[in-house]
């Protein structure tokens, strides 16, 4: 693989410091340090990722509808269960769709937002400030914690939007005269970060793997690329943990259930996004570019059925969004007509966000 120049980047000087004369860095190591270092990580900058004018576009930077649709349909699962409820959103950015979430059900829904509280998962100090003054109209509904393992369990919603993608992952390629998985690290030589084979095993990765039939294995390309990521498959398994009744929602782009190896990306997922372009290498100015991978739903499914949740819903954002948009229209016509066509279109398009994007809803109680 080819040689990444670096530039003045002093969160690359860091990455290199790091690897020193210890050998290569595995991926997740470096993707981790790229998007989270709590100073120079990419999703700690001020301003300026998110939207048309920014480096990508999200399901939340379209509009409100998002939000509004999944408000009324988090309403209709909420209503279902007595008491005080909880929704629970981990990768909520700066606060916007929690905003949407929370203006919706005020607006439509008062006695179910006199039992609500709506809690933000967020270990960064500096993105809770953003979701503070976002939020400030809502103070008494809002509450924070740093990550799943500090809340208690909850009987309501835990979601997450475009979250699964971020999280780390491990670059595994395919030996095929081995008939063997090695991973994919990053080295520091002559002068630029390089892709390099990491030797050894990492327990955490391997113990993801399926056991894929020999006949499927018999034809991968030698050095065929996929990803794997321990710690997103932790986080569903720990939601799943802290969920005594409700539902567990997944909003992402990523491998469906039965599309994983998938022939048409030998070279794996993983992206690199800077001013609504693709870059040409995800090791480029790390800290200066968004990096994202497909979420593996398949995994993921598989580790919230193996907590004891029961699988209700896997489909596309197109299906899921339209569907709820069509028992708005039936069950409240009036609030079906204000929802801006136009943001749903664009949410539901397939050839956009429509069928790229997945959910996959899982229950208990």
């Amino acid at each position: 693989m080819d040689a990444v120049p670096q530039g003045a980047n002093p969160l690359a000087d860091n990455i290199r410091a790091e690897i020193g004369d210890g050998g290569p860095m595995p991926f997740a190591r470096f993707m981790a340090l790229a998007l989270y270092h709590p100073k120079l990580g990419y999703y700690e900058k001020d301003s300026g990722q998110v939207g048309r004018r920014g480096d990508f576009v999200t399901s939340v930077s379209v509009g409100a509808v998002f939000g509004q649709l999944l408000a009324f349909r988090f309403a209709q699962w909420l209503g279902a269960i007595d008491g005080p409820v909880r929704l629970a959103e981990a990768g909520a950015h700066d606060g916007c769709l929690a905003g949407d979430i929370l203006e919706w059900l005020a607006a439509n829904d008062k006695p179910l937002y006199a039992r609500l509280t709506y809690t933000l998962i967020e270990p960064s100090a500096k993105r809770r400030n953003w979701q503070a003054k976002r939020l400030a109209k809502f103070a008494e509904k809002v509450d924070w914690c740093d990550t799943l393992a500090d809340m208690t369990e909850i009987c309501g919603v835990i979601f997450g939007n475009e979250l699964l993608d971020a999280f780390p992952v491990h670059r595994i390629g395919w030996d095929a005269a081995k008939r063997d998985w090695f991973e994919w690290a990053v080295g520091w030589r002559e002068g630029a970060f390089r892709w390099e084979p990491l030797d050894g095993d990492s327990a955490a990765w391997r113990t993801l793997l399926p056991a894929w039939p020999s006949e499927l294995l018999d034809v991968l390309p030698d050095r065929y690329t996929t990803e794997l990521s321990p710690q997103a498959n932790a986080w569903w398994r720990t939601a799943a943990g802290k969920l005594a009744c409700g539902k567990l929602v997944a909003l992402d782009y990523g491998h469906g259930l039965d599309d994983w190896p998938a022939a048409n990306q030998p070279d794996g997922t993983v992206r690199g996004y800077r001013d609504q372009k693709l870059v040409d290498d995800v090791l480029a100015d790390p800290g200066k570019q968004d990096l994202t991978a497909h979420a593996n739903f398949g995994l993921l499914k598989q580790a919230g059925e193996a907590a004891d949740l029961r699988t209700e819903q896997f489909t596309s954002q197109e299906r899921f969004l339209n569907g709820t948009f069509a028992e708005m229209l039936q069950s409240s016509p009036a609030l079906g007509q204000a929802v801006d066509v136009r943001q749903l279109q664009t949410l539901t398009h397939p050839a956009q966000m429509g069928r790229p994007f997945r959910v996959l809803v899982q229950s208990r109680g």
